[in-house]
């Protein structure tokens, strides 16, 4: 019973961390290999939780309307470089959702600026998997 808690645990922390909230996920994903859980059900379950809080920034961003951005102080060039930046690069931008703070805002923007759904969330379920299979092998060499 205790190791589901954990994994209930490590899912929440990482969708957490996907938000604006700072949780720190690769923290609870060590500190449960150190404990001797399973690593691959780990990273799936941390992947899983974390793409969840990605797709979370996602919709919340696609609720808004780009235009309120200015009513909160954003300059209107700078909303057209963002636009104008996902237009480019497409959802493709969302591998860089795992990044810390920029990735939280790189989700909402995608979905602000309306990235295709399908690929936009193959691409944020890559990025985060990758990030948690590097705490793994990190986790594993040290």
């Amino acid at each position: 019973m205790t190791f589901e808690y954990g994994y209930i645990g490590l899912l929440l922390a990482s969708f957490l961390a996907a938000t604006l909230l700072p949780v720190a996920s690769e923290l609870l994903l060590t500190g449960m290999l150190a404990l001797g859980f399973d690593p691959i059900f780990c990273i799936g379950v941390a992947t899983l939780g974390n793409t969840l809080g990605t797709w979370f920034n996602y919709g919340i961003g696609y609720l808004g309307n780009p235009k309120w951005l200015e009513k909160v102080g954003a300059k209107p060039a700078a909303i057209e470089r963002w636009q104008a930046q996902i237009q480019r690069f497409g959802s493709s931008m969302a591998l860089l959702c795992w990044l810390p703070l920029i990735g939280d805002i790189i989700g909402i923007a995608l979905g602000f600026f309306r990235a295709p759904l399908v690929p936009t969330f193959l691409f944020m379920a890559l990025g985060k998997f990758l990030r948690y299979l590097l705490v793994w092998v990190a986790y594993s060499l040290w």
